[in-house]
């Protein structure tokens, strides 16, 4: 193994790196510093060698040039047992570097202020520190690439028991922590150069992702997977990743994918709303007066399936929602805010887990969705539509009423967040019977009404949203059996002529959406 006999430190995050020098100085480490890390080693007690005297050139350029020269990674990339590396590193008097201390230009941080600027997004890249990093990473069998302050303890350590010397297995497990380090980095300045994809362009030939791990879950949809939760390396946390936990045991992978479901539906509405979410299905959705009535309401629609679910609001929770929700088992709370008394009601409840997001407004960019299949993965747009995008087409004979459609805007809203074949039997401001995930139209429009049935509600005047067409008309004889008046669906079967035929008999109201909404 070799020993450490000479470090080189460039720091932008001084956290700690005093005490570190100072520690490798008492093992006889020769410290070689730049421009900023030199005058903080200098004004903590520690001396250390300016790479200026190393390389016999100054930093210029305001310090965009100080590392990148031959004598710096010459000593970086030598080969030790090479006679021929050797020989030129003695002709050129170049000094090996076995340990380097790099952190870099806090870009994200940076591109992360509201207010940025494209120039002050570019003086943040640091060019020299990654350089620096990949150099040393690539030549870990001889040098230590240290990235972060929380490996200074664990190396120190490791050089007091060995006699300052770094494990093969040390140095390779740095190597990967800087390579990944450079990635990430890179990653977050590409993203933020290439900007928001236009409508027109085409995805991109290849992509490449850095994740950033967040935290482990106990495990994954069952017991017997596991399970992490990761972030976008580079991109300002969004989301469910801003929200904060308040109170309850660790969140778990289902939890999270509930919670999403529910976040996504309450950035729908602007009125005070309520979701109700459970195997990533909405079970009531409703809009009130108060969070409490439209709790109440949403909660109607399927009350069974409501014990155990996510709860999602996007207003402040008062006392009166609290006591509400407090009436039956709920796993998860996802609201802009709490009450304080309402606060200290949930809070009795032990495992109930109360996540605050302050904000509910959809973001400006709309994230692409990834999924993963067996050999590779798949990439698409966000189900993202503005409603004023919508060119709605009444296609009955009868003209939907301003309550109808209303409540079929209302149901439409709703529907793309509902399993695929999705059908929402609702009123203007709740949903009155959900059928989803059913491998037949008609299927869910049977369990939709009979979920509503059998929960005492009442399905006369309400209106249907499908989240597709209808192949036949058999779901629109139900829809009218029930006492549905109107019905919202994209349109484009070619039986269209049938269904709307079918409509017209019933005298029911029946509007083209012209989007369609699978969610699989």
């Amino acid at each position: 193994m070799p020993r450490i006999r000479r470090a080189l430190i460039s720091v932008y995050d001084k956290t700690g790196i005093a005490d570190f020098a100072r520690e490798l100085c008492d093992l006889n480490v020769e410290i070689v510093s730049t421009g900023g890390t030199a005058k903080h080693l200098e004004a903590n007690g520690v001396h250390s060698t300016s790479i200026s005297d190393v390389t016999s050139f100054p930093e210029i350029l305001g310090g965009r040039v100080k590392t990148l020269h031959p004598k710096i990674f010459g000593g970086l990339l030598a080969v030790r047992d090479d006679a021929t590396h050797a020989k030129e590193l003695a002709e050129n008097k170049i000094v090996l570097f076995d340990l380097i201390v790099v952190n870099l230009y806090p870009f994200e941080a940076t591109i992360a202020r509201e207010d940025v600027s494209l120039r002050q997004a570019l003086e943040n890249i640091d060019i020299g520190g990654p350089c620096l990093l990949r150099a040393a990473a690539k030549n870990f069998i001889h040098v230590a690439a240290v990235t972060s302050p929380r490996q200074y303890r664990g190396i120190l350590d490791e050089l007091q028991e060995n006699g300052s010397e770094l494990t093969i297995e040390t140095r390779k497990t740095l190597s990967v922590s800087a390579f990944k380090t450079t990635m990430a980095y890179d990653r977050a300045i590409q993203s933020y150069l290439s900007g928001e994809r236009n409508d027109t362009d085409n995805f991109p030939a290849t992509i490449h992702l850095g994740l950033e791990k967040v935290e482990d879950l106990r495990y994954g949809e069952n017991p017997h997977q596991k399970a992490a939760l990761y972030r976008i390396a580079g991109e300002k946390p969004s989301g469910l990743l801003e929200a904060k936990q308040l109170h309850g045991k660790e969140l778990s992978y289902n939890n999270l994918l509930d919670a999403n479901t529910a976040l996504g539906i309450l950035r729908e509405f602007e009125t005070p709303c309520v979701a109700i979410v459970k195997h990533n299905n909405p079970c009531g959705v409703a809009m009130g007066q108060s969070l409490a009535a439209a709790y109440e309401n949403a909660r109607a629609t399927d009350p069974v399936s409501a014990f155990g679910s996510i709860v999602g609001l996007n207003r402040s929770v008062d006392i009166e929602a609290a006591r509400a929700i407090s009436n039956i088992f709920t796993e998860v709370v996802l609201a802009p805010g709490y009450d304080s008394e309402a606060l200290g009601l949930l809070a009795r409840k032990k495992n109930l887990r109360l996540l605050e997001l302050a904000s509910m407004v959809p973001p400006n960019r709309i994230e692409a969705q990834i999924t993963c299949i067996q050999g590779g993965v798949l990439l698409q747009d966000q189900d993202f539509v503005e409603e004023n995008d919508i060119n709605l087409k009444v296609v009955s004979i009868r003209q939907p009423s301003p309550e109808e459609l209303i409540a079929l805007k209302f149901g439409w809203r709703i529907c793309k967040w509902v399993k695929s074949n999705a059908i929402i039997y609702c009123r203007a401001d709740r949903t009155i019977g959900i059928g989803a995930g059913q491998m037949s139209r008609v299927d869910s429009s049977r369990i939709a009404a009979d979920k509503a049935r059998k929960m005492g509600l009442d399905l006369v005047g309400t209106v249907l949203a499908s989240d597709a067409f209808f192949p036949f008309r058999d779901g629109v004889d139900i829809a009218a059996e029930v006492g549905a008046t109107a019905i919202i669906q994209p349109g484009g079967s070619i039986r269209d002529e049938e269904v709307i035929q079918a409509a017209d008999e019933h005298g029911l109201a029946m509007v083209f959406s012209g989007v369609r909404h699978f969610r699989h």
